[in-house]
């Protein structure tokens, strides 16, 4: 909202950033990627695609334990829920 209230009305980020009652660091915050990042997302975009049933943890042990990623849980799990690798449907099992 203060980003969208600094372009619409011409005023600084520390006035907006003060009106909305947000901290200036979170309107000038730049992620950084990072070269990991990107074999880590290939890595799990090849496991899901061989492997269509293995969910987080499986792909996360497997690069862990076999690749030798040295990333923990919480930097991986981010970059799965982005490539909206939880998002799989499983089938249901019919009781007749």
């Amino acid at each position: 909202m203060a980003k969208k209230a600094v372009s619409k009305h011409g005023i600084s980020i520390r006035l907006s950033c003060e009106v909305y009652g947000i901290s200036e660091t979170c309107c000038r915050y730049h992620a950084k990627l990072s070269d990991q990042t990107g074999r880590v997302a290939a890595w799990l975009l090849r496991l899901t695609q061989a492997h269509k049933r293995r969910g987080f943890v499986l792909c996360f042990l497997h690069l862990r334990n076999v690749k030798g990623c040295v990333w923990n849980d919480k930097r991986v799990y981010p970059i799965f829920r982005e490539l909206e690798l939880n998002l799989g449907i499983k089938p249901r099992r019919r009781i007749t």
